[in-house]
Order: structure tokens, then C-alpha cells, then sequence
């Protein structure tokens, strides 16, 4: 078994203390905060095991306030419905006593329906036609950020690579094959929770590419506001996925962004939206009141 996988596991197995009640714990790396899709994982885990028989099909949620990952989590499960079809989970997100995020969960018991549509995937390149031998260097003005160099547990293959050194894209519109980097169990709650915590990964650079601002540019500071996902269809969160994103607006500091998510058939399995804080730095900003790129 690979080092990913098992720590990605690790990320997602929270501990039950109690009825309801969860803890979960961060990575071994020395991030200054807690990302946003390890919240949206862990709580999509300890909402799961408080339903039986119903997969999730969306959530919401709000990132509140950025998360200590030398802290253990509290996910605090409040069970508000079940009914013949659906049923309501609030999770509450809890480090030393106050709330960091705060997620609803809509699960479905499985029915036929006469309706049945979707996009279309994009026309990209397939994941075999990348390598990652085609990927820029880092140029001098940006560094990767540690979260994303230490984090293993997902393989990239971006398409418009152009955008790292600060290739303008008008319209904002950028892809991504993602997967993670090693096999899962044959369970369809993991690989959800799984492409849950993958989903919060890459999407507001849709904002920096309209602008050919390279998306670790560090004269940008940016972080998610809220998170909301929806689920369509199944698949593997270990096979090949296209995220297409996009951003329709951006306005008074905040911006709007949209992904979608499928398989390498061409089936859409999900959709993401997410609006973000997105600011320049300010010339005349210090270190102590600058915050750089979270991974939230």
C-alpha cells in the first residue's frame, strides 16, 4: 500500500468520540492553515456514518474562519431529517471551542426518474496525451506552495499549462484531469468523500487566469468562502476526472467560480461552486498584516 493512500485514508478515518460526534486530525506538515477541502472531507466522512442506506447528493457549507492544523477538529453531527427520500444532516466544525465552518448534507434513498441529461465534456486532451514532463518550472515570481508540494494523495495533469508562467485566458475557462494517486476501497461513500476534498483544489485559479496572473502568484492573495457540491452520477475518485472550471463574475473583492466534474467517458459525475476572497497584495502591506494564498 502507497504512502498516499494511506494517508489519505488517514485524513478521512475520523474518530468517533461519542453519538454524533467526531474528531479529526491534520497531515503531519507544517501548513499555516487547515485546507478547505481536508473540512469538506472529513465532514462529509462523520455525516455519512450518521445515515444508512443513502448516498450524498449535495452539500453547503461556509468556511468561517481558517482552521489550526497543529489542532484536532471537532465535527459535530446534528441529525435534522430523515424522511422516506431524503434525509438532512448540519455539521458543525468546531477548534478550541469556536465553529470554523459549518456544512448541510442532503442525502437521496437511490429512485428511477424519466429525466436524464447533461453537459457536454469539454474537448481536451486525454490524460495519456499529458505527461508531466511537459509541465513548466516554477518561474521566479511564484513558488508552489507547500500544501500542494507535499500533497500526494492527488495526481494533476493540468491542460492549459501556459497559465503557470502567466498565460492570459480571456474567458477564464481552465481544465484539469485530476485523480488520486492510489487505489481505493470498493466503497462509493469514500470515493464522494474523497473527490470532496479534491474538489477544493485549483478552483479559483478560473479568476487569476482571466487575468494571466499565474495561480500561486504571491501579489495575489486568495481563499474560499463557501464550498457547495453536488453529486450526479458514480465513479472512481482513483480514475481519471476532467475538472472544467470557470468564473462568471468577480466584484468588490470576491469572486464567483464554477467546476464540473467528469468522468473519462464523458459522464458528468458532479458539480462544484465556490466564491472566494481574491485580493492584490498591497504595495505597502508587511508580512504581519498579509496573509499569503491559504489552502482553504
Amino acid at each position: 500500500m502507497s504512502k498516499s493512500l494511506i494517508d489519505l485514508l488517514a485524513i478521512l478515518d475520523v474518530e468517533p468520540l461519542e453519538v454524533n460526534l467526531f474528531r479529526g486530525n491534520s497531515p503531519k506538515a507544517s501548513w499555516q492553515r487547515v485546507f478547505g477541502g481536508q473540512v469538506i472531507g472529513q465532514a462529509m466522512v462523520a455525516a455519512c456514518r450518521t445515515v444508512e442506506g443513502r448516498l450524498p447528493h449535495s452539500l453547503h457549507g461556509y468556511f468561517i474562519q481558517p482552521g489550526n492544523p497543529q489542532v484536532p477538529i471537532i465535527y459535530q453531527v446534528e441529525r435534522l431529517r430523515d424522511g422516506k427520500s431524503y434525509s438532512t444532516r448540519r455539521v458543525t466544525v468546531i477548534q478550541l471551542g469556536n465553529a470554523i465552518s459549518s456544512i448541510m448534507m442532503s442525502f437521496h434513498a437511490e429512485e428511477e426518474g424519466a429525466l436524464d441529461h447533461q453537459d457536454k465534456m469539454p474537448n481536451v486532451p486525454r490524460p495519456e496525451e499529458l505527461t508531466v514532463h511537459e509541465f513548466p518550472k516554477p518561474p521566479t515570481l511564484f513558488e508552489l506552495p507547500e500544501f500542494i508540494r507535499r500533497n500526494y494523495a492527488i495526481e494533476l495533469r493540468p491542460i492549459e499549462i501556459g497559465r503557470y508562467v502567466g498565460q492570459k485566458i480571456d474567458d477564464g475557462r481552465v481544465h484539469i484531469w485530476i485523480k488520486l494517486a492510489a487505489r481505493l476501497p470498493n466503497d462509493p461513500v469514500l470515493h464522494m468523500c474523497a473527490l470532496g476534498y479534491a474538489s477544493d483544489y485549483s478552483l479559483l485559479d478560473a479568476v487569476s487566469a482571466r487575468y494571466g496572473r499565474p495561480p500561486f502568484d504571491n501579489q495575489m492573495m486568495s481563499s474560499s468562502l463557501d464550498h457547495a457540491m453536488w453529486f450526479h452520477r458514480p465513479f472512481r475518485a482513483d480514475e481519471w476526472l476532467l475538472y472544467a472550471h470557470d468564473s462568471p463574475s468577480a466584484q468588490h473583492g470576491r469572486a464567483l467560480t464554477r467546476g464540473l466534474i467528469f468522468k473519462a467517458d464523458s459522464t458528468l459525475v458532479a458539480s462544484v461552486a465556490q466564491e472566494g476572497s481574491v485580493r492584490e497584495r498591497r504595495q505597502d502591506s508587511t508580512l504581519c498584516d498579509v496573509i499569503a494564498k491559504r489552502p482553504a
